[in-house]
């Protein structure tokens, strides 16, 4: 499709190409053999004569060819149904699709989000089955729905970090349609709509944009090239990346991005991407009148990154805080290894519930040196934190994908939960977890070309081998079975255990809407007490108190409660609170 200078160009199909010679368009229209037509050169740029492109809005496919290479994909396909390989579309959402036009949005922050993955949150996998589920969401209280990465991959399913079309839809999700129906059916339940997109690097099959231009470095991520925005020929690079984020809001509706691992964007320009992107966000929301929201995935525990920019920060909205993540888990389950050394004690919980960041100019064992840099807690909201008891990466990344459900008891679980969302911060909910789903959550791809598939199944195994791991134990994420296994059990909603564990959850995010005091947003709003030897954890927030056990035998705390909710019942007497192992209870503080 155009990049952004359509006036320049008489055709709605243009490419980038600034090193070509030559550019092909190869047309294939109602079954008959494909038609091969010069692209007229403006520039940098190449477009279809106006035959070619009176085939291609008449709904035939087209590629290009680059210096007479093989013909493949446009980089700005907006749809790519036969695969990644393939010809592509062009595509328009319908606006009769639309029924939102009431829908008025509203910012991620402080909102509660609900991170799904659209291949296993049902058995279909698709987007219309996902759509018939969003009222267990509305019922279970949340305000956004965070949808993992959608772009188009290579195989029938993937965790969709490996996406290389870019402004395509995942066709076996239900296609670009399928993902504007999604959208639609959330807007009207009145839940907002997350996407989370990946501009740090592209996956390792179907990735065609070195045959267009300069789109990487020679610099890696680990998991691939760099994109390049800093060097030659990186504006239209840049140009590539944000009108991509832009389409997503402005075509399809959504409502915020979730940037993965921004950490991973390699920029020395004056005006960082981000920001640059952040302008433009603000700028298309004043324009059409909605909220929309930036969070990002970073793991600098850098302020600037949600710093306003008239205060000399990047502007996003919010990003995920990993370290609330680590001090709780570890807090309540005593694990250790890898990354979560330096996290497990009260003191370490305590600190990032009040400030955000544990590692702020403090060492880090697991990066053997200094990290992060503190918040300034008076000027910066705490929503502008997300923060979870786990997520994709918290329970995919760990050697058998097992979900905290697998090795915790449900009062532990009740803990994390309640810390979590009722916390200041922007609390975000992993799929299944409000009911203690027993089913995994593991690592799958399904790349169709044997060598890489073999490539990522031997290094899944290295990987956890070298932690000690029998590499027999690591699931294969090519065998379709790791795919299924993944599946949310959605029959275990209404069983004993289970629909305990989700009315607890709805509960709490009740609270969160009704009591003032765990709507505040604000670090001053948190206080916390905690006993490192009885085991036991308050954190106050206003006139309200979360009393946690964290240990498995009763504790007795000298705070008097009115409870209004408990995992297990507790006993008060007179100013003092009696809780069970591994139980917590919300109440109101009483002189």
């Amino acid at each position: 499709m155009s990049g952004p200078d359509t006036a320049s160009a008489p055709h709605a199909v243009s490419v980038w190409a600034p090193t070509a010679t030559s550019v092909d368009v190869v047309v294939t229209a109602d079954g008959s053999e494909p038609r091969t037509f010069a692209a007229d050169r403006n520039g940098e740029w190449f477009t279809a004569p106006d035959e070619a492109a009176a085939l291609i809005d008449r709904g035939a496919t087209y590629a290009f060819a680059v210096d007479d290479e093989s013909p493949v994909p446009d980089p700005r396909a907006p749809w790519l149904p036969a695969g990644v390989h393939a010809p592509g579309r062009t595509f328009t959402v319908d606006p009769d699709l639309w029924t939102d036009a009431d829908y008025v949005g509203r910012s991620v922050s402080g909102a509660v989000l609900y991170e799904m993955h659209v291949g296993t949150f049902t058995e279909p996998g698709t987007f219309d089955a996902a759509a018939e589920r969003l009222d267990h969401l509305v019922e279970l209280g949340v305000d956004f729905v965070e949808v993992m990465p959608v772009n188009a991959v290579n195989g029938d399913h993937n965790w969709g970090y490996d996406g290389v079309g870019w402004y395509a839809v995942h066709e076996p999700y239900g296609g670009p349609a399928g993902f504007a129906r999604f959208v639609d059916a959330c807007h009207g339940r009145g839940l907002g709509v997350v996407l989370d997109v990946v501009y740090n690097h592209l996956g390792p099959s179907g990735n065609y944009l070195p045959r267009f231009g300069p789109y990487l470095t020679e610099a890696s991520t680990g998991w691939g090239q760099s994109l390049n925005l800093d060097e030659a020929g990186s504006d239209e690079v840049r140009r590539y990346i944000i009108d991509n984020a832009l389409r997503w809001f402005d075509e399809f509706h959504v409502d915020g991005l979730r940037l993965d691992a921004v950490h991973a964007l390699v920029d020395r320009t004056a005006v960082h991407l981000l920001e640059e992107l952040a302008t433009a966000t603000d700028a298309l929301s004043a324009r059409i009148g909605r909220p929309l929201s930036l969070i990002a995935e970073s793991d600098l525990n850098d302020p600037r990154m949600i710093t306003p920019r008239d205060r000399g920060g990047l502007g996003m909205t919010a990003q995920w805080d990993d370290d609330v993540h680590h001090a709780i888990h570890t807090a309540v389950s005593g694990e250790r290894q890898g990354y979560y050394a330096d996290f497990g004690s009260l003191e370490t919980l305590s600190t990032v519930l009040r400030r955000g960041f544990f590692h702020a100019m403090t060492y880090s064992s697991f990066r053997g040196r200094r990290h992060g840099r503190p918040i300034d807690t008076a000027a910066t909201p705490a929503t502008a934190l997300v923060v979870y008891t786990c997520d994709h990466d918290q329970i995919g990344n760990r050697a058998v994908g097992d979900r905290p459900s697998a090795y915790l008891d449900h009062g532990q679980l009740a803990i994390k939960a309640s810390l979590v969302l009722l916390s200041a911060f922007t609390p975000m909910l992993f799929m299944g977890e409000e009911w203690a789903a027993s089913t995994p959550f593991q690592f799958f791809t399904s790349h169709p070309e044997p060598e890489l598939g073999r490539a990522t199944a031997e290094g899944r195994k290295a990987e956890f081998a070298a932690h000690g791991w029998d590499a027999a134990e690591i699931p294969d994420p090519q065998d379709p079975e790791t795919f299924r296994r993944s599946k949310l059990d959605w029959s275990e909603v209404e069983t004993s255990g289970h629909r305990d564990v989700l009315d607890f959850y709805r509960r709490l995010i009740a609270l969160r809407t009704e009591i003032a005091d765990f709507a505040a947003g604000t670090f001053a709003s948190v206080d916390t007490d905690f006993d490192p030897d009885a085991r036991w954890f308050a954190l106050h927030r206003g006139g309200h108190t979360v009393l946690c056990n964290l240990g498995a035998e009763p504790v007795t705390v000298d705070i008097a409660l009115e409870p209004l909710l408990e995992w297990h019942p507790v006993s008060t007497d007179g100013p003092r609170t009696t809780l069970t192992g591994h139980s917590v209870v919300v109440g109101r503080r009483l002189p």
